[in-house]
C-alpha cells in the first residue's frame, strides 16, 4: 500500500458515524460583507496550487494525488495517464496500472454520473454520498421502467455480475427476461444507478484495456460500502484541492444539492472570501493562496479534466472569450494552459510518420502566442512525448489554429 497523502492542514471535525449522523451542531456566524477579495487570477493561482499544477509534486504517491484530488476524470482510459502526468513529478503509467491491478484504485460512477478513478476507501465511502443524486437521474428513464420494482431489479443484476463481470450488453439480457415489456436501455441503466458498479480490469490498464466489464464495488474490493456519510469531511476535502470556493461550486463537482447546510456547519472553522462578483468564497484557514503574480508553466491536460468541471463559475480556468470552446457535441478535446488559463486544445496521433512507433502532436491555440509561450508550450509537448509517458520514440509536434465553431 502506498502512503496517505499529506494535504494542506485541515481543521478537526467530527468523523461521520454511519447513516444520516451529522456532526455536533455549532453555532455559526454571519457571512462578512467585508470580506477580503480575490481577483480572478489569485483564485486561478489557488486552484491551480491545489490541483497540482503550479508545480509537479515529487512528494505524492500516485495513489496520495488521486486520493487528494478527490478522484480523477475516467471516462476514457487514457485521462487519468495524462492528468497523473501533468500533476506529478517522474510519473510512470505503469504504476497507475499497478494500482488498478492491485485494486487499490478502481473506476466507478461518482460524481456527475460519470466514471472516475478513485481510491478503494474512496469508491465505498463517496458512491453512498452521491447516491441521491443517482437516484434522481433515474427519473429521466421512469417511462422505460413502467413495471419495474428497482429493489427487485438491484438484486438480480448484483447476483449477476457478482457471479461474474458482466458487460451492459449482458447485464441487459439478464434483466429483459423479467421484465420483458420495460426499455432493455433503461434497465441496464437502472442498475448502474442503484448499483456501486466498478469497471474491471484489464480495462483502464495502460495499453492495455479491454471492454467495459462491471461487478459491484464491494466484490471486487472485498468489503462493503460505508454508511451514507454526512457531506462535511468532503466539504474540507474538496477545499483542499478545488478551493478556495463557493457553496454553488462544490455542488456543481459533486452533482448534490443542498449542501449550504454543511458549510454553515463549518464555517466558524474556515475562511471566506468574495470573488470580483461578490460571491462568498470559503477556504481552509492554512490552505495555500500564491500571489496573483506566481507564474503558472504550461500544462497540458486531458478531456474531461476536473480543472475545468469543478466550479459553477469556470472564470478561474477558462477565460470568458473561450467559453464552449473545449466542446464539439458530446466530444470533448484535450486541452492545454498558458499563464495558468485555458489557451487551446491539443491532439496526439500515434503511428503518424513513416517510422513506426512516431507520434505527432498538434497544438491548437485560441489566440496568438508569444515567442515566450510557444516555446514553453513546445518544451511541455516534449516532455510529455519522450517523458514519463513514453508516448513514442520518434515525434513531431505542430502548432495549428483551431476552426471556428
Amino acid at each position: 500500500m502506498t502512503n496517505t497523502p499529506r494535504t494542506p492542514r485541515m481543521p478537526r471535525t467530527a468523523k461521520p458515524k454511519g447513516a444520516g449522523t451529522q456532526p455536533k451542531a455549532t453555532r455559526t456566524k454571519a457571512p462578512e460583507p467585508t470580506a477580503p477579495v480575490l481577483s480572478t487570477r489569485a483564485l486561478n493561482r489557488a486552484t491551480l496550487d491545489r490541483q497540482l499544477l503550479l508545480s509537479r509534486s515529487a512528494r505524492l504517491s500516485v495513489e496520495g494525488a488521486v486520493a487528494h484530488l478527490l478522484g480523477l476524470q475516467a471516462q476514457n482510459v487514457k485521462p487519468p495517464y495524462f492528468a497523473l502526468a501533468a500533476r506529478l513529478e517522474g510519473f510512470d503509467p505503469e504504476s497507475l496500472s499497478a494500482l488498478l491491478a492491485s485494486r487499490d484504485l478502481v473506476r466507478i460512477v461518482t460524481m456527475r454520473s460519470t466514471i472516475h478513478l478513485h481510491t478503494a476507501d474512496d469508491a465505498l465511502t463517496l458512491r453512498p454520498l452521491v447516491q441521491g443524486a443517482r437516484d434522481r437521474e433515474l427519473h429521466a428513464f421512469r417511462n422505460g421502467l413502467t413495471g419495474v420494482d428497482l429493489g427487485e431489479l438491484a438484486s438480480l443484476a448484483r447476483a449477476a455480475v457478482e457471479e461474474e463481470p458482466r458487460t451492459m450488453k449482458q447485464l441487459r439480457e439478464v434483466l429483459l427476461p423479467r421484465w420483458p415489456d420495460a426499455d432493455p436501455q433503461s434497465l441496464a441503466v437502472a442498475a448502474r444507478c442503484s448499483l456501486p458498479l466498478v469497471q474491471v480490469t484489464p480495462r483502464g490498464l495502460w495499453r492495455r484495456s479491454g471492454q467495459v466489464a462491471l461487478t459491484t464495488a464491494e466484490h471486487w474490493l472485498g468489503r462493503p460500502s460505508e454508511p451514507v456519510p454526512a457531506p462535511d469531511a468532503t466539504v474540507l476535502r474538496y477545499l483542499a484541492a478545488f478551493g478556495p470556493a463557493s457553496v454553488k461550486d462544490m455542488q456543481t463537482w459533486a452533482g448534490l444539492t443542498r449542501l449550504r447546510e454543511a458549510f454553515e456547519r463549518l464555517r466558524p472553522q474556515l475562511r471566506t472570501f468574495r470573488d470580483e462578483n461578490g460571491v462568498e468564497l470559503f477556504d481552509l484557514p492554512d490552505a495555500p493562496r500564491p500571489d496573483a503574480d506566481t507564474p503558472a508553466p504550461a500544462r497540458f491536460l486531458p478531456e474531461f479534466d476536473n480543472l475545468l468541471l469543478s466550479h459553477a463559475d469556470r472564470a478561474r480556468i477558462v477565460p470568458p472569450e473561450y467559453k464552449g470552446r473545449t466542446w464539439k457535441g458530446n466530444f470533448a478535446y484535450s486541452v492545454f494552459l498558458v499563464d495558468g488559463f485555458l489557451a487551446g486544445v491539443w491532439r496526439v496521433e500515434e503511428g503518424a510518420g513513416a517510422a513506426k512507433g512516431s507520434a505527432v502532436l498538434t497544438v491548437e491555440p485560441f489566440g496568438a502566442l508569444t515567442k515566450a509561450q510557444r516555446n514553453e508550450v513546445t518544451e511541455e509537448a516534449e516532455r510529455l512525448l519522450s517523458g514519463p509517458m513514453h508516448q513514442a520514440a520518434t515525434y513531431d509536434i505542430r502548432f495549428g489554429t483551431v476552426i471556428e465553431r
